[in-house]
């Protein structure tokens, strides 16, 4: 099987992209080049493509690409221009593709764990219109009888990136103050749910709607850790990781999104639900991840220590 991962060497694509060279399977990763894998993948069975993936749809370059290298599969982790890359593998004979979208397409959470199904409007523009591409491609597999689905992944963590910060951004500066024990302010009470879930196991919900091409046709699917930890226990996470009390001090929400963390990409994390319902994934694909949400969160201190980004007090 021969499988093209567009953003291939990314926090997901890195770990997709091993899983499926491990596999026996051909990769033939779209790549701008600006990032390298953080993931080792055998090279024999791993070809690199370096260039913007929107200039080969636009040229007719991607289309033939498919074509000519005889594509069974594609994975677009970018899903930056869905309708385009439906078409172009439908028309090339490609058999199936996988797109990346994210739980907050699915705006605000009423209920949680939140099922894959929107909630409130999004209040985010670009995921807004991604998750409108995503349900029309979505729509048109259906009566076209062709194997597109999507992964929603909540927030992602792990090796390979900072993960979040106690602001809701990936700073090492922050990750610099809690090995010093500094002070965390979060909304009252506390208790917003957080579920950091490691690339890894994001890349695996990937794999599994590869492995499960018809069970996966025309679903949408959530990814995500066993469970989510409360806003107050990721504080104590890190503190553990660190070998630190972290002190926590609260404020209203009002006061949280105001003045503390004010943009609205950071403070939703501390402000919104992020605990998605794995259960479709489990069921009909055979998804189970393989870090809680603790691990990898260590995980990623881990990597943050082998890369040098921080040293052990």
């Amino acid at each position: 099987m021969k499988t093209v991962v567009i953003g291939g060497t990314g926090h997901i694509g890195s770990f997709l992209t091993r899983m499926l060279a491990e596999d026996g399977q051909e990769v033939l990763v779209i790549s701008t080049g600006r990032t390298s894998s953080h993931v080792e993948a055998d090279p024999k069975s791993v070809r690199f493509v370096r260039t913007r993936y929107s200039e080969m749809l636009a040229s007719g370059e991607f289309a033939s690409m498919l074509r000519d290298e005889g594509v069974d599969a594609v994975v677009d982790i970018l899903q930056g221009d869905t309708h385009s890359v439906y078409d172009a593998c439908r028309d090339s004979g490609v058999d199936q593709l996988v797109a990346c979208g994210s739980v907050w397409m699915f705006g605000r959470p009423k209920v949680v764990p939140t099922p894959e199904i929107a909630q409130t409007e999004c209040e985010f523009e670009g995921y807004k219109q991604r998750y409108a591409d995503m349900l029309e491609a979505v729509s048109r597999s259906k009566k076209d009888g062709y194997s597109f689905s999507a992964i929603m992944p909540p927030n992602i963590c792990g090796p390979g990136k900072i993960p979040l910060d106690c602001l809701g951004g990936r700073s090492i500066e922050a990750h610099r103050a809690y090995q010093r024990g500094g002070p965390v302010v979060l909304p009252f009470p506390g208790t917003n749910l957080i579920g950091p879930c490691d690339a890894e196991d994001v890349a695996r919900g990937f794999f599994c709607a590869l492995k499960n091409k018809g069970a996966a046709a025309g679903e949408i699917f959530n990814v995500g850790s066993p469970y989510a930890l409360s806003a107050e226990k990721f504080v104590e996470v890190y503190g553990q990781i660190y070998n630190t009390t972290i002190p926590i001090g609260y404020v209203s929400a009002e006061k949280y999104i105001s003045e503390i963390s004010r943009d609205v990409g950071a403070n939703f994390h501390f402000t919104a639900h992020m605990c998605p319902d794995i259960s479709k994934i489990s069921e009909r694909l055979g998804y189970k991840p393989a870090y809680t949400a603790e691990r990898t969160m260590e995980r990623a201190v881990e990597w943050m220590y082998g890369r040098g980004l921080l040293s052990r007090l």
